[in-house]
């Protein structure tokens, strides 16, 4: 077997994700595979949350509905994972835990008797992790090395005793007589200083920082304040002005006014703050002002589920704003994706001087992984901006419809922005056939967006398949496995990290192939672009909006009824 799937339940507060914060760098520095997601209730405490942690023979990047050990610390557990476990599942719980499962499911595990042994209750994570490394025969000595600078501030007692709890879970895990059924996957070869470990939150405002951004503005809002918060702590660094704006309108006005002034400029939100921009995204359209706008998505209507994911907002980031003006959008699936979108972003921006937006979700901005440091790719940091004379025109007319684009104080020009309609000074002006030529002038340059739009990623033998598997977003690791289960059936995988414009190529590199889409809302909003866009019917979509991820084993018994219908 070359996969593990190792799960933590527990109310909010009980630490569960705190575990995986202190496994992660230890399985990774062990030369393991490792993907990490989590699900979480909103709430501070109660409740029962989730994170899993798979072990993997080659890199992934997806989640899996099995679970070959749970660790269950809440009464919740099983009427909550039940149906995700099966007769290989191992279960570690208290005794008062066990009583919830069937009678030898579940094996006893004095989490709470070594924490107080070894000083307090709040340990119980610290034992829970070393009886994980123990049952991977991983030294507890790895464990140590991070519980120090962890627990240093904190003073040498309390370091000592989080030692004391990891090794008595330790030798408990390497003792149990269970674990030896577990066939741990192979390790890789490479490096371990080779692979970086982060989550999508930290691949996003790594490719921010690369992509020259020096402002951001936002809101918080979950699941985008992740990036908001990364950014203001690397602003000293990297000399980036951090606005926590008052609200979402303020924020995106805030945006604008930076990018007028010359700033690289981004504002980050959720889909119920995206709502209130839209105004704003028109005014970038009207003044041709570049910004990007990070749109973390989670499910809706209004609240939704705060906490969870879904990617029911591509209807909304295509049609926001009132008149028709230009835009971009993407949406990466992968962390180093991610990385290079958001330098592919900036750079489109402030090429084009149109708002473009990246679309994520809660999966791909929580889940953590191992990236090849190599597969980060730095991109060229354009610079779009001209020195202005007295002649200068903002919105002079051009061939491609982009005008030379200055600053105030860079020049001896005037820059002028207005939201009215404008001449080619920017001054406002009512008269009609200036009104068409401006109307024009914005939308031309949607011709060079197109031809320079990015191509779907293809997956198997793409050239002699008769089905394609579409995905978008984060979806792309979770088909890509599936696929792989399936087996050699005709299918392949289009994985789309621009989802407009579209290249004009898509349509015929679609061809006449049996369409599949798979997304995570409940009417298949880009598979109804898709048939908009390129005349193709989508054969099939499998959808989901419960605010769960797709798994691993939905997507591969979907395609499995496909083949069989």
């Amino acid at each position: 077997m070359q996969d593990l799937s190792i799960v933590f339940e527990g109310a909010a507060g009980q630490g569960v994700q705190t575990i995986t914060k202190m496994l992660l760098p230890i399985l990774k520095k062990s030369r393991f595979n490792v993907f990490s997601c989590s699900e979480l209730m909103s709430r501070v405490r109660g409740g029962s949350n989730t994170t899993e942690i798979r072990i993997t023979g080659k890199a992934r990047m997806a989640y899996t509905r099995k679970i070959d050990i749970l660790f269950a610390l809440s009464p919740l557990a099983h009427e909550r994972l039940g149906g995700r476990t099966d007769s290989n599942t191992v279960v570690f719980a208290e005794e008062e835990q066990c009583s919830f499962w069937p009678e030898g499911s579940c094996i006893v595990a004095p989490m709470k008797a070594f924490a107080l042994e070894a000083g307090s209750p709040v340990f119980s994570n610290t034992v829970a992790a070393g009886m994980v490394l123990g049952m991977l025969d991983i030294p507890i000595e790895l464990l140590a090395d991070y519980l120090e600078p962890q627990f240093k501030a904190k003073g040498e007692e309390t370091v000592s005793m989080n030692i004391k709890a990891a090794t008595l879970g330790y030798e408990w895990g390497r003792n149990c007589p269970v674990c030896s059924r577990f066939e741990v996957p192979s390790r890789h070869k490479e490096n371990p200083e080779s692979k970086l470990l982060m989550d999508g939150t930290t691949s996003l405002g790594i490719g921010t920082v690369t992509a020259g951004c020096n402002f951001i503005s936002s809101y918080p809002m979950s699941p985008s304040t992740g990036l908001l918060t990364f950014l203001a702590e690397k602003a000293k660094d990297f000399g980036i002005v951090v606005d926590q704006a008052e609200d979402e309108i303020a924020a995106i006005n805030a945006g604008l006014g930076a990018s007028f002034a010359g700033a690289r400029a981004l504002v980050t939100t959720s889909g119920g703050g995206f709502d209130l921009m839209q105004e704003g995204l028109s005014l970038a359209g009207m003044t041709e002002t570049p910004v990007v706008v990070h749109l973390g998505q989670r499910p809706g209507p209004a609240t939704g589920l705060p906490t969870r994911t879904e990617q029911g907002d591509f209807n909304l980031v295509m049609h926001a704003g009132h008149g028709d003006f230009a835009r971009a959008v993407f949406a990466p699936g992968t962390f180093e994706e991610m990385y290079a979108i958001v330098q592919r972003a900036f750079a489109i921006a402030q090429e084009f001087q149109v708002p473009v937006i990246i679309l994520t979700d809660q999966f791909l901005l929580d889940s953590v992984t191992t990236v090849d440091a190599e597969s980060l790719k730095r991109l060229p940091v354009g610079e779009f901006l001209v020195e202005t004379d007295e002649s200068y025109r903002r919105y002079a007319y051009t061939a491609d419809g982009i005008s030379p684009r200055g600053v105030p104080g860079y020049g001896s020009g005037i820059v002028r922005a207005d939201s009215d309609e404008h001449d080619e000074e920017g001054l406002i002006t009512e008269d009609f056939e200036t009104r068409r030529r401006m109307v024009e002038k914005r939308l031309k340059r949607l011709g060079k967006l197109k031809t320079d739009a990015l191509m779907p990623s293809l997956t198997c033998d793409a050239d002699h398949a008769r089905t394609f598997v579409i995905s978008w977003g984060s979806n792309r690791g979770v088909v890509e496995e599936a696929l792989e289960l399936f087996g050699k059936n005709g299918a392949a995988g289009a994985h789309f990290s621009q989802i407009y414009p579209l290249n004009p190529a898509v349509a015929s590199l679609l061809g006449n192939r049996r369409l599949i889409v798979v997304e995570n809302n409940a009417t298949g909003q880009f598979a109804d672009y898709l048939e908009l866009e390129t005349g193709r019917k989508i054969d099939r979509r499998i959808l989901k909006a419960t605010g769960e991820p797709f798994s691993v084993e939905e997507v591969f018994e979907a395609l499995k009824e496909e083949s069989h219908g």
